[in-house]
C-alpha cells in the first residue's frame, strides 16, 4: 500500500499528514510520515522501508530487534542497576533519561546532538530540584560531577553493556568523552585532632558506634550500612556491595570487632541502628516508629545526621566522603605503602589511590632534607688539608 491520508466517516480527511503502511518479510510497519505532501511522504516511506530491511537483516544476524531506551533501561536495571550500592539513585537517573530521551527512542539513532542537548538540560537544574535553600537564597545548580554521573557515565555503561552482553552494534555511537563536563580536581581533606575530637563529642549517642566505624574503615556512606550477614567472623572481614556493584571488603580489626560486639542484640538484620526519639506513624507507607525502640540507620537518615553533626561540631568544609580521605591519608602516612591504601579503600585502580601521593611527597621532602643535613654535618667534621707549600 502506498502512502495515504486516512478518511473520516463523512469522506473528509482525519489528518493533513500522510500515513504509511507496508510489509516486509511478513512484518507490518505503519504510522504517520508527518509529511503533508505526497512527494515528501513517499520519500519518508522509502527511508523507512530501507531502515526496516536493515533492522530485519540485523535481527536475523544477531537475534536482536531494535533496542529502545525504555527496554534498555529496564534490562540494565534488572541485570545491573538494582544491585548497585546506591540503587535508588540509579533508578532515579534511569527514569530521568527515559523521560527526557523518550521511551521509543532507539539507542542506534541516538546522536551527539541528542547527548549535548541532554547535558545542557541537566546542567541547568538546581540541587535537589529546589528553587531556594532553607535561608531563602537561590539554590545553586547541580555540580559537573553530578551531571556526568547521572547522564554521560550511565549512558555509556548502558551502551557498553548492550555491546558486550546483548550483542548490539552502534556504528554512530556518541563520543562520550566529548560530552563529559570538566570536574574540579578532587581534594584530599584530612581531619586534624581538634576536629576529630569535636565530631566525637557532638555525635548522638545512638549514632556514635556508626561514626566510629566510618572513621576506622574508610568505607563509603552506603557501604557502612551493613547487615549481620555481611559480617564473617571466621574470615575476620566484612563484605558488602560497593560502587559499581563490586564486592567491597574491610578487615575486622580489634577496634572494629569491639564496635560489632557492642551492636549485638540491637537488631536481627542490620548492624547499625538508632533510637527513635518520637513515636510516628506514616499512613501512606504503613511504616511506623515507636519512641525508645531501635531501627536501622538508613542512607537518608545518615545524610541528615551527618549534616546536623557537622553543624553542631562546627567542622567546616568537610564532607562525609572526606572521612574516607582522612583514613586514606593517615594510613599512607603510617605505612608509606600506596598498595595498602588501595586495598583498604577498595580502589579498583591504583591510579585512584595516587591522589594521596602528596603524603609520600612530604615524606620524600623530609628525607631529602635529612640527606642535605647529613652532607653538611660530614663537611663540618672533615679536617682541612695541610699545605705542603714552603715559604720562600
Amino acid at each position: 500500500m502506498s502512502v495515504y491520508r486516512p478518511k473520516a466517516s463523512g469522506g473528509s480527511t482525519k489528518s493533513p499528514n500522510y500515513q504509511y503502511d507496508f510489509q516486509i518479510d511478513g512484518h507490518r510497519f505503519f504510522g504517520s510520515t508527518k509529511a503533508t505532501s505526497k512527494r515528501e511522504a513517499e520519500a519518508v516511506e522509502k527511508e523507512l522501508k530501507a531502515k526496516a530491511k536493515a533492522d530485519l537483516a540485523e535481527q536475523r544476524k544477531s537475534g536482536n530487534g531494535p533496542l529502545t531506551f525504555d527496554v534498555a533501561a529496564g534490562r540494565y536495571w534488572a541485570e545491573v542497576g538494582q544491585h548497585h550500592a546506591n540503587a535508588d539513585a540509579t533508578w532515579t537517573n534511569l527514569g530521568r533519561l527515559v523521560e527526557y530521551l523518550g521511551k521509543t527512542k532507539r539507542l542506534d539513532e541516538t546522536t551527539d546532538s541528542d547527548i549535548a542537548a541532554l547535558v545542557g538540560w541537566r546542567r541547568a537544574q538546581t540541587r535537589w530540584g529546589k528553587k531556594e535553600d532553607a535561608a531563602g537564597n537561590p539554590m545553586g545548580l547541580i555540580s559537573a560531577a553530578t551531571v556526568n554521573r547521572s547522564t554521560i557515565d550511565l549512558l555509556k555503561k548502558i551502551f557498553n553493556r548492550a555491546k558486550r552482553v546483548w550483542r548490539y552494534t552502534f556504528p554512530a555511537e556518541p563520543s562520550w568523552k566529548d560530552h563529559r563536563l570538566d570536574e574540579p580536581k578532587e581534594r584530599v581533606r584530612e581531619l586534624d585532632a581538634d576536629e576529630g575530637e569535636a565530631l566525637d563529642e557532638a555525635v548522638r549517642d545512638d549514632y556514635a558506634l556508626w561514626l566510629e566505624f566510618c572513621r576506622l574503615s574508610g568505607l563509603r556512606r552506603q557501604e557502612t550500612l551493613i547487615r549481620w550477614q555481611n559480617v564473617n567472623w571466621f574470615a575476620k572481614k566484612i563484605t558488602t556491595k560497593g560502587k559499581g556493584g563490586r564486592d567491597v571488603s574491610t578487615p575486622i580489626t580489634d577496634d572494629i570487632r569491639t564496635i560489632l560486639e557492642e551492636c549485638k542484640g540491637h537488631h536481627p538484620d542490620f548492624v547499625f541502628t538508632y533510637v527513635a526519639r518520637k513515636t510516628r506513624a506514616d499512613k501512606k507507607t504503613g511504616y511506623s516508629r515507636v519512641k525508645g525502640q531501635r531501627y536501622p540507620i538508613t542512607n537518608e537518615g545518615a545524610k541528615t545526621q551527618w549534616r546536623r553533626l557537622r553543624a553542631k561540631a562546627k567542622v567546616e568544609d568537610f564532607r562525609f566522603h572526606d572521612i574516607r580521605h582522612d583514613v586514606g591519608t593517615k594510613l599512607l602516612r603510617a605505612t608509606g605503602n600506596l598498595k595498602v591504601v588501595q586495598k583498604a579503600l577498595n580502589h579498583a585502580s591504583i591510579t585512584t589511590t595516587t591522589k594521596y601521593a602528596h603524603v609520600m611527597q612530604d615524606e620524600v621532602a623530609e628525607g631529602l632534607a635529612l640527606v642535605a643535613k647529613s652532607r653538611r654535618d660530614a663537611k663540618s667534621r672533615k679536617k682541612p688539608r695541610n699545605s705542603n707549600k714552603s715559604v720562600a
